[in-house]
């Protein structure tokens, strides 16, 4: 198992770089021809085996090469921040019309927020990788979120990390308020930076 491991790891790792390059060129001929940055920063990661055996035993599957490929859709993981929440749909846009990056699913937390509050957009892609044997199709998760929704998020990992996944129902309820907030001033925000377009272009 630790030698397939190994292989997994190294498809997934030349899938990670190919995804890594690929939007790092997206975002560069947008700035380019648009002449505005619209994202933050980028952070990516490939799950640890020790979080890839938690997830397949939460789900109830045994550590096994086929399983993982099957029910581990986020070990390559890429969050996109951005700044406003419009920048957010038009990263979106650009991975969808990228023919190098193949969109097979597709959430919208944003529009329709979890239960717990949590906002961002989630696609499920698969990259291509060529390798000595040919190209396969290696799945990704990619997060879009503006920076008041990773805050969020961060906190409210932080917090089910620190109680181990049973927060208090108090801290539930606090934490269900800020993400309205947080909707509410990424709203605000946004009205800021299109009052701010609209003097510029006149």
């Amino acid at each position: 198992m630790e030698e397939d491991f190994e292989g997994l790891l190294l498809k997934y790792t030349a899938a990670l770089k190919t995804l890594e390059t690929q939007i790092s060129i997206l975002l560069q001929d947008f700035e380019y021809k648009n002449n505005y940055n619209p994202v933050e920063h980028v952070k990516t990661r490939i799950k640890s085996y020790d979080s890839i055996a938690k997830k397949l035993n939460k789900k109830g599957c045994t550590m096994t090469i086929q399983n993982i490929e099957k029910h581990v859709h986020d070990l390559i993981g890429m969050r996109i921040v951005c700044s406003f929440l419009s920048d957010v749909y038009k990263i979106v846009r650009l991975i969808e019309n990228c023919s190098q990056i193949e969109v097979h699913q597709q959430k919208d937390y944003i529009t329709n927020p979890k239960d717990t509050g949590y906002s961002s957009y989630h696609l499920l892609v698969y990259v291509p990788v060529n390798l000595l044997d040919g190209v396969t199709l290696v799945e990704a998760e990619i997060q879009v979120r503006t920076i008041a929704m990773d805050f969020w998020a961060s906190l409210e990992h932080k917090l089910s990390y620190k109680f181990q996944g049973n927060v208090p129902k108090e801290i539930k309820d606090y934490l269900h308020k800020c993400a309205t907030d947080i909707h509410t001033l990424d709203q605000k925000m946004l009205n800021i930076n299109q009052k701010m377009q609209e003097i510029k272009d006149k």
